[in-house]
């Protein structure tokens, strides 16, 4: 029996972060300065330069933000001051409401960053002697000319703002830009997702300025970076060296193509491992690569709050003209690419990445959070179909002919259903499946999701575990490649995509070293009746793990 004092954590450890600002007295943390590269930033802030600086949620930006300013006034040259803006984003078109709220927040920053209450004290009077189209610049201004040295100002969460209140900032802060630094900030840096030349700001009247346009003063644009394979580590390593607990060595590679280095999900797993899985409490034990993937399960299964937010982009009309191609495995034929300005939206938000030209899916539990999310409403209403008992062999394994064979059904009862009330429409075919799919395997095994722009495909393993009810580290694993493949409304060539899809599969099974492999294809093609679509066949293509030829199974739907 495993001792209860030592399965439990000591409540003064320190812990990995996934809420607020790291605090280097409670936190893992890693040098928020070297992050950020300070010596580029302080070196533009000499240059009195007016830059961006933009990052995905939760990535350590504002610990990053918070650490600079604290440094910059130690180092004595300028004082500085951070302000965050998003309590004046319900002001919307509102200016007037949107300055009182913004011309707060900066007497707040300067109170607490640099000490000097009077900005505060005097807010209201400048208001309302100013106007709110010259608040935010006479505050800043007045400021500057009493204060005796150069200031440096942060503004975090500027895209949190709307139209005219948005506006109505950037320009008061280009106003200001020729007399600094003696009567303005010597360097301003915006903070935010995206970068301000991505703006396209909604202003009252339905006109649309892009942010460029408003605040064309900006001289750089800098990005925060997510971790890399070796922060990861470091990170990591100091938790073994306070508590004594290692991380086995094979565990950075699955964290990587679990994370890509995501800082939030980076940190969340640690938690969750180190935390919440019950073997991980120990610390006597190491952490293992399947304690890792149970603890992204777990993530997943509790729609925590950052994969909660992610999952609510996808239901964005401009996310969703770049994802459901992806999922959709189609062909990224020239008039179908997405719009710039989406990808370069959904790529700001942290969603996909550009892998050597290709847009992938930024990690693989975001590839696992997208299919589940947009199917979820479907998986949910499965109760009628059989469970997994249904699908295992009595020696435990996956009976995925089987399984297929009642997708069939289920993919004729329900497409059209699909069609007519989800969104993600041309993406049904590979939503239900992967529905269906998830609902049997979840709880006995895993789903790895291969899907990105213009692959003309998408590729799923499973992974099976088994016996059930065998000690997890005595567990098998079964592995089964599906792909999935569309023969489109106007293809003139099914012969070709199935050949393609036949190859396609053979390699995704020799890559994965799967003794099983599966080819489902989709009919789109007009006329097509359901006795035409479904059918299932035995294809022999490439070489199996044996050396033998290996056969494919055919699924037409």
């Amino acid at each position: 029996m495993m001792d209860r004092d030592a399965a439990e954590p000591q409540v003064t450890e320190k812990f990995f972060n996934i809420a607020g600002p790291n605090v280097p007295e409670d936190h893992y943390i890693l040098d928020p300065l070297r992050r950020i590269n300070y010596g580029e930033v302080r070196q533009l802030i000499d240059q009195k330069q007016y830059f961006a600086l933009h990052a995905p949620r939760q990535t350590g930006k504002t610990t990053s933000l918070l650490a600079m300013v604290r440094k910059i006034n130690e180092e004595g040259r300028y004082r500085c001051a951070y302000i965050n803006v998003e309590p004046a984003q319900t002001a919307r078109n509102d200016v007037a409401r949107g300055m009182k709220a913004i011309t707060r927040c900066l007497g707040e920053g300067i109170k607490r960053f640099v000490g000097d209450r009077k900005p505060l004290e005097n807010s209201s009077k400048i208001l309302e002697e100013a106007g709110c189209d010259k608040a935010f610049f006479s505050m800043l201004s007045q400021y500057c000319e009493t204060l005796g040295r150069p200031f440096v100002l942060f503004i975090d969460e500027i895209d949190s703002l709307i139209g005219d209140t948005l506006v109505s900032v950037l320009r008061q802060l280009r106003a200001g830009y020729t007399v600094r630094p003696e009567e303005f900030p010597i360097s301003v840096i915006l903070c935010g997702v995206r970068d301000i030349r991505d703006y396209r700001i909604h202003v009252s009247g339905g006109d649309i300025i892009t942010g460029g346009s408003c605040f064309n003063v900006k001289a750089e644009s800098l990005r925060l970076g997510d971790f890399s394979q070796e922060e990861i580590r470091e990170l990591y390593e100091q938790h073994t060296a306070a508590t004594g607990q290692i991380f086995e060595e094979n565990i950075y590679p699955a964290v990587w193509n679990l994370t890509h280095g995501q800082p939030w999900l980076v940190n969340a797993l640690a938690r969750q491992v180190t935390w919440k899985v019950p073997e991980g409490r120990d610390r006597k034990r190491p952490v293992t690569v399947g304690m890792m993937e149970e603890a992204a399960n777990r993530l997943i299964l509790e729609r925590a709050t950052h994969l909660d937010q992610l999952a609510d982009k996808l239901h964005e009309e401009r996310v969703r003209q770049v994802i459901a191609p992806m999922i959709a495995g189609e062909h990224w034929e020239k008039e179908a690419k997405p719009n710039p300005d989406d990808l370069q939206y959904v790529i700001d938000l942290g969603l996909i990445r550009n892998d050597a030209g290709n847009y992938v899916v930024s990690n693989a539990i975001y590839r696992e959070i997208m299919p589940r999310e947009l199917s979820y409403v479907m998986e949910v209403g499965l109760t009628s179909r059989p469970t997994q008992e249904w699908y295992v062999k009595p020696d435990g394994t996956l009976d995925m002919a089987k399984l297929l064979r009642e997708f069939q059904q289920f993919f004729r009862e329900n497409i059209e259903s699909w069609k007519e009330g989800y969104d993600y429409r041309e993406a049904g075919f590979q939503l239900l499946l992967q529905a269906f799919l998830q609902r049997i395997v979840n709880g006995g095994g895993l789903i790895d999701r291969e899907y990105a722009l213009g692959r003309g495909r998408v590729d799923l393993l499973v992974r099976w575990r088994y016996p059930k009810d065998a000690d997890r580290r005595d567990r098998q694993e079964q592995r089964i490649v599906l792909e999935l493949k569309t023969i489109g409304a106007s293809s003139h060539s099914a012969k070709r995509a199935l050949s393609e899809g036949l190859e396609q599969t053979a390699r995704y099974a020799e890559q994965s070293g799967a003794a099983e492999a599966h080819l489902i294809v989709c009919d789109e093609r007009a006329g097509r009746g359901w006795d035409e679509k479904i059918f299932d066949r035995l294809e022999p293509c490439g070489k199996n793990e044996k050396g033998g030829t290996r056969n494919i199974h055919i699924w037409g739907v």
